[in-house]
């Protein structure tokens, strides 16, 4: 299926490695036109050489944690306006209720709502002014912690998800649409991490750890981060334009509920 989208601009956060990489994929393979964003210079730059490469079209590198506004203002200096924006990033590290304090809390805020937030101030405008716009979120509400650890991701990213509900209802009427992924377990690093965490909180091995991750999805499988980057590409396809406010759970069959 054509998407619709060969020779849009795309601005990703935290897309150098991991799922937001497999988003830069997707979307690169559509034509459109990207700047990559991550914290280290060598995955950013790795990302950029092998997306232009692979799919030719222009992309850029932007180094740095995109809750700020100094790579606020290098994201944009690159795209002025946007057609796509992810918002994404690498949640803060699961800790348990009692050391949760107000730095870590604060922090945490900061990254996951205030700066997401103040960069679409910064966009919304223009989407709502060309009439096309799609805004993606990568919340982390679905994934699971190890037992007794919790993480700040599952409160920050819900109270993104709210502000975001709110904003999907203003837009939609211009062809912007805000929705979220909803990952459970994804074959990344970051599902490596955690097991290495089960592994000191729970004294077993990484193989055995790495079992109890599979066994907590139905589908009886890691979920694969080509399909979630799919997923994206096509909440950014030019087909997408009635779909908005919505949580898309990427979970292998794994939600008990029916709604």
């Amino acid at each position: 299926m054509d998407l619709g989208i060969a020779g849009r601009h795309a601005v990703l956060m935290a897309s150098s490695r991991g799922l937001g990489r497999a988003c830069a994929e997707s979307l690169a393979r559509e034509g459109v036109n990207i700047v990559v964003n991550g914290r280290n210079s060598d995955d950013v730059e790795r990302a950029v050489a092998e997306l232009r490469e692979q799919h030719h079209v222009e992309v850029v590198g932007v180094v740095g944690d995109s809750s700020t506004t100094e790579v606020h203002d290098a994201l944009l200096d690159w795209c002025p306006n946007p057609d796509i924006v992810l918002l994404n990033g690498e949640g803060p590290a699961p800790a348990p209720f009692a050391n949760l304090d107000e730095d870590s809390l604060t922090a945490a805020f900061r990254q996951a709502v205030i700066g997401p937030v103040q960069f679409l101030q910064r966009v919304v405008p223009g989407m709502v002014e060309r009439r096309f716009g799609r805004i993606v979120a990568v919340s982390s509400a679905m994934v699971k912690t190890p037992n007794p650890l919790m993480s700040l991701s599952h409160g920050t990213r819900l109270g993104l998800a709210g502000i975001l509900k709110g904003l999907s209802r203003d837009v939609v009427a211009h062809n912007v649409t805000v929705n979220q992924l909803l990952p459970e377990r994804f074959d990344t690093g970051r599902q490596q991490q955690m097991a290495e965490l089960v592994m000191k909180f729970k004294g077993v091995s990484y193989e055995e750890a790495r079992a109890e991750q599979v066994a907590s999805i139905k589908a009886g499988r890691l979920g694969r981060p080509e399909e979630f980057g799919d997923a994206f590409a096509y909440l950014c396809s030019a087909q997408a334009g009635y779909l908005s406010g919505q949580n898309l759970q990427l979970d292998g069959g794994s939600y008990e509920g029916v709604f």
